[in-house]
């Protein structure tokens, strides 16, 4: 049974259809939502969290705003000021003041099971609840989604292991020894903060690249092309952190100075109750293992739509550097592939509203009326 919710402007109105749906309210599902509202688009945003900030709001409380790479700043706004505040902090307040300011339809707390094809309307299914929908804005990124490799012995290791999305803040270490893994920022980041601290390690399964020259904004363009390639041939995509090359930040530099750095490891062969082993018998004892070991994206809940392709990722449009699915045009992808990142979110969410545009001129209107949340069907 349908019923009428009213919209954020007070105004009771029906949506069967919807125009759009944006899943996630992070960066790339705020400037989705943004664009999609200025082109008045019928849509809602459905956000797993409790609360604005997306992925920021389950950061570690030692990062501040100067410590992060930067925040871009959303459609029509300013960043917030890069100063000590807690990043957890001062991003969620400002993305809650943004969805105030444009009176964004976010949603939430709604986690999305799955997407389903239902005679060309899209059926966006959470729990009990359902949405229809003609076309659909995935924002989810990739926090959600935290990767860490399997090694032999995993299971026997006594001491923690902690993931980046577990991560505590540097006062949890001290008189441990700790081994990071991964050859990304984060563990970079990790190592800077930690080394000055406690007795650390490094491994890697690659050896470092690293950057000395200044990150232009073409170095950044042909960071984000390599990326582009791999998602333009329906291949999983790498961050766009991980082809620009790692730089040492002035907090960096006491780590750097005590050999942090230096003093990288191959990757170990397996683990053992009290530490881990290479090839060669070599044998490490450890207290911690804080693996840096990235995330992937988190689309799970679009498996019933068949978007990947025969090389395991999502091709998209415009040779890779577009928002709109090869294999379903009504699916936009953002954060996901080149945009995943602040700068590229924002660009993304604008091609997004436009692929939605375009996807909704190419195909029949069935029913859908701009403005409002939608009515929820229980099932």
């Amino acid at each position: 049974m349908m019923r009428n919710t009213p919209s954020l402007a007070g105004v009771d109105i029906t949506v069967s259809i919807l125009d759009s749906l944006v899943i996630g309210a992070g960066q790339a599902g705020l400037s989705s939502s943004f664009h999609l509202t200025r082109l008045g688009l019928s849509h809602v945003v459905l956000d797993s969290d409790a609360e604005p900030g997306g992925a920021w709001r389950h950061r570690w409380d030692a990062l501040t705003m100067r410590d992060v790479h930067g925040v871009a700043e959303l459609p029509g706004d300013t960043p917030p000021p890069r100063d000590g505040q807690r990043a957890n902090i001062a991003v969620p307040a400002y993305f809650a003041a943004y969805e105030r300011a444009h009176r964004l339809p976010v949603v939430r707390p709604v986690r999305v099971d799955r997407v389903e094809d239902d005679d060309g309307i899209l059926r966006v299914r959470a729990g009990e609840r359902e949405w229809r929908t003609r076309t659909l804005v995935n924002a989810t990124g990739t926090w959600t989604h935290p990767f860490i490799p399997h090694y032999p012995g995993m299971e026997t290791f006594v001491g923690e292991q902690l993931h980046t999305v577990d991560y505590p803040g540097p006062q949890h270490f001290i008189g441990k020894r700790v081994l990071v893994v991964g050859g990304g920022a984060s563990a970079v980041q990790f190592l800077g903060a930690l080394a000055p601290l406690t007795d650390t390690l490094w491994a890697t399964r690659r050896e470092p690249v690293w950057r000395d020259d200044d990150f232009t904004p073409e170095a950044g363009a042909a960071a984000v092309a390599l990326v582009e390639q791999r998602v333009a041939q329906g291949l999983p995509p790498q961050s766009v952190v991980s082809v620009t090359g790692l730089m040492l930040r002035p907090q960096e530099r006491e780590a750097e100075r005590l050999g942090a750095y230096a003093a990288r490891l191959p990757m170990f062969q397996s683990m053992e109750p009290d530490g881990v082993r290479w090839a060669d018998g070599s044998f490490e004892r450890v207290d911690v293992i804080l693996w840096a070991t990235g995330f992937r994206p988190a689309i799970s809940h679009l498996a019933p739509l068949h978007l990947r392709s025969a090389a395991g990722g999502i091709q998209l449009d415009r040779h890779g550097r577009g928002t709109t699915a090869v294999r379903d045009p009504r699916i936009q992808l953002v954060g996901y592939g080149p945009s995943a990142s602040t700068i590229g979110a924002n660009r993304a969410g604008r091609s997004a509203a436009t692929g939605v545009q375009r996807a909704l001129a190419a195909a029949p209107v069935r029913t859908a009326r701009v403005g409002g949340i939608p009515p929820v069907r229980t099932v």
